[in-house]
């Protein structure tokens, strides 16, 4: 790894912070390097405060040092006004010389612009720096602007012999297959993304709440197909703890293919994460269609010998992990 990837891969650590607070500001990462050694850090704050590059600066004690460094940052930096000045001309108004950046911002509010203005400003830029782990990093922000959809996370938990739920019971709350941890790992999954979905039947069935408890975080907008707005008011989803949003008849034509309505409807919504937590059919439906960047699946030790079959999914493994007694995969749409 050379210095300069050894600083990047600095930058992506950092912006891990901002981890489902930022949006819909990407999750950057910032540094500032003089004579080799970091002399400041900063992650994007909570939307609405300051961007990475501004905390870094601002975290430099010995400002005459700018000067003479380097600022190493995931993203290239911003040119425009927003809830915040511009990054590109606090940089240049610093007189920072060297300007490292991970990937170029494609939003076509920036695109390029930010890299311009440095460079006009004399200052020496460099693009490209551990490129595809920044894109893969800023995925939910570039997801949002490329496809004009949100990252989509598919979810669920299946019994060691293949089903994701029994197929009757006689209470009106989930049946457990996996065991406390994984489950709070999927309260820290909500609380770092934006949306959760799922459909009317897991409503009927479970009457989750979607909400962020075992976790310290914000509860995500919880998006619930409603097709004939059967659900009542008294169900946990319409409680005050998070805002919901129906997709009904009237949000989309349900006798046409609907995950890509919902991308669309979701889209419009400003929504750049959703985590699909519905039921088998729910998240088949999005299988089937190939609208899925992201695939978490638990499999506990619970047996129910019948039941309803877990989704059949084809994707490429990218990590495995066991928690106590479960076992966790992650599969990326590649």
């Amino acid at each position: 790894m050379t210095i300069y990837e050894t600083y990047i891969n600095r930058c992506i650590q950092i912006a891990k912070n901002g981890l489902g607070s930022t949006r819909p500001n990407p999750m950057v990462g910032s540094v500032i390097v003089h004579d080799n050694k970091i002399i400041g850090e900063g992650f994007t704050s909570p939307f609405g405060g300051n961007h990475a590059e501004v905390n870094a600066i601002h975290s430099v004690k010995n400002t005459h040092l700018l000067k003479e460094s380097s600022i190493y940052v995931t993203l290239e930096p911003c040119s425009h006004f927003g809830k915040t000045p511009p990054c590109s001309d606090l940089i240049i108004e610093n007189n920072i010389p060297n300007i490292v950046i991970g990937c170029i911002d494609d939003n076509e509010k920036v695109a390029g612009k930010g890299i311009a203005k440095l460079k006009a400003a004399g200052r020496h830029v460099t693009v490209g720096v551990l490129e595809e782990e920044c894109k893969k990093h800023h995925k939910r922000f570039f997801t949002f602007h490329n496809k004009k959809r949100p990252y989509i996370i598919l979810k669920w938990a299946e019994t060691k012999d293949g089903f994701i739920a029994p197929k009757t019971k006689s209470e009106q709350k989930p049946v457990w297959i996996t065991n406390a941890i994984s489950r709070q790992w999927v309260h820290k999954w909500r609380a770092e993304e934006q949306a959760i979905l799922v459909g009317t039947n897991t409503v009927f069935k479970d009457n989750p709440s979607l909400t962020v408890r075992d976790w310290t975080g914000n509860n995500p907008v919880r998006i619930v197909i409603d097709k004939n707005e059967k659900i009542s008011k008294t169900h946990a989803v319409f409680n005050n703890d998070a805002e919901t949003l129906l997709i009904t008849k009237n949000t989309i034509d349900f006798s046409k293919p609907i995950a890509k309505q919902i991308g669309d409807f979701l889209f419009e919504n400003h929504i750049n994460s959703v985590i699909i937590e519905g039921g088998a059919k729910t998240l088949q439906t999005f299988i089937d269609e190939n609208l899925w960047d992201e695939a978490r699946i638990f499999t506990g030790q619970v047996e129910f010998k019948t039941g309803i079959k877990a989704p059949n999914l084809q994707g490429v493994l990218i990590s495995e992990a066991q928690i106590i007694t479960d076992n966790l995969k992650i599969y990326n749409n590649d």
